[in-house]
């Protein structure tokens, strides 16, 4: 039967670069899935977009796929990331330019077409809470959870390298799979299995031990060199799990099961854009050496698209002062009475972090009042002399809070679309 082997090269923006460069020179993949986007990555993203119109990418592109490509190239495998995030055609032209320059013949595709600002319905309730959207504030973005069909559109143009921004990470894993095994889009079993994978790789390192060790009672060897996984997907959907060897970490029964629940809320009806997924007669049994995965099942696709949405929530506050030495835990405590005394009916936290000889105390609170914010900082440098015995080391930081609420669109407002950078169009 024919088979083809997948792997995860990333599973946040944040993740090893290392494990994703093993996994190209040795696992004999065909295709690699870096999944680098949250729901606030993606929403920050749009801000620096807002401030630049040449960024809203991710911002490690240029850096992970300097290491990545060429050894990607020189194995022939398919790279497929949503590191495109608010900007992918900006994404798609820095990597242009990268592989002109190591000589590279390989072909990039964008695709586009899950920023739905203007088409959202602002009245519409959020999932959270449902408060209109409209009244959560400010809006800033709002992306559609593309699906694997967005992908495969890409993918037909023979594209080595594709980016994308907003799609949903089981999505990034089905379409390379349902384009090698020749799937049909429409055939709810083959999508289910295919989604089922998807959903088991998104998160690399998670999968071989990477959150689940805990000392004593999971414990999880040579972390410090975690391996990421791969997977040997049958033309009939069943999968063997695996990670190579050599590489830290674990992939067993106990880690597989674990993800397979991640963020899935309901079991019977895990939503995705091309299967509403039930997971409840998957089996998981280690097999020659990996985890075997079969018995996907799943209902056909839904007609609405799951929309994230980016509004402005106001400021954060952190402020903190240290204490130190004897007694240090119980002048921290005092410390943060005084500041709550002295801002009674203010909305912020204090707590004391840290032992019993050193620790700090942090005032936290979100406002969309500057003055708020002003006042607690204020009060907390001000236990330099009207507080507790040696206070110090005073931090105050004040950001942007980005508060993220979910909705749905119909699926026929969301037009994806692909677009091959060629030379010409890459940035210098």
């Amino acid at each position: 039967m024919q088979t083809t082997r997948i792997g995860c090269g990333a599973g946040f923006a944040g993740d090893r670069i290392e494990p994703a460069e093993d996994l190209l020179r040795r696992a004999g993949l065909a295709d690699l899935v870096l999944e680098c986007l949250g729901e606030r990555t993606i929403a920050l993203a749009q801000l620096r977009r807002l401030a630049d119109h040449t960024a809203g990418y991710d911002h490690r592109l240029p850096a992970r796929f300097a290491r990545l490509l060429p050894p990607a190239v020189e194995h022939g495998v398919r790279v497929l990331t949503n590191m495109g995030a608010a900007n992918p055609l900006a994404a798609g032209r820095v990597t242009r330019a990268l592989l002109d320059r190591i000589g590279a013949r390989a072909a990039v595709a964008v695709v586009t077409g899950d920023d739905v600002l203007a088409e959202i319905d602002l009245d519409a309730p959020a999932w959270e809470n449902g408060i209109p959207l409209r009244e959560h504030g400010e809006i800033v973005s709002a992306n559609a959870y593309l699906g694997a069909d967005a992908i495969a559109m890409a993918l037909e143009t023979g594209a080595d390298v594709v980016i994308t921004g907003r799609v949903a990470d089981p999505s990034l894993f089905l379409a390379p799979l349902a384009h090698r095994l020749g799937w049909d889009p429409g055939d709810v079993a083959t999508t289910a299995a295919g989604t089922l994978v998807g959903h088991l790789l998104e998160c690399a390192g998670q999968l071989t031990g990477g959150y689940f060790a805990d000392p004593g009672y999971q414990d999880v060897p040579d972390l410090a060199h975690l391996g990421f996984p791969f997977a040997d997907v049958a033309a009939d959907g069943t999968a063997e799990l695996g990670k190579l060897a050599g590489t830290g970490g674990v992939l067993s029964r106990a880690t597989v099961r674990e993800q397979l629940l991640y963020e899935i809320t309901d079991p019977a009806a895990y939503r995705t854009p091309d299967v509403v997924l039930d997971v409840r007669a998957v089996t998981v049994d280690e097999h020659r050496g990996g985890v075997r995965v079969a018995g996907a099942r799943g209902a056909p696709r839904p007609d609405r698209l799951k929309v994230s949405v980016g509004y402005r929530a106001g400021k954060k506050i952190e402020a903190e002062i240290s204490y130190v030495g004897p007694n240090a835990a119980a002048r921290a405590a005092l410390a943060g009475e005084i500041v709550t005394t002295r801002l009674s009916g203010r909305p912020l936290r204090a707590e004391v972090l840290g032992g019993e000889t050193d620790c700090r105390l942090r005032v936290a609170a979100i406002s969309r009042d500057d003055a708020v914010l002003d006042a607690i900082g204020d009060e907390v440098e001000s236990l330099y002399t009207n507080g507790p015995a040696g206070g110090g080391g005073v931090r105050v930081h004040i950001g942007e809070v980005l508060g993220i609420a979910s909705t749905l669109i119909p699926r026929d407002l969301v037009r994806p679309v692909v677009t091959v950078v060629e030379a010409a169009d890459a940035a210098p």
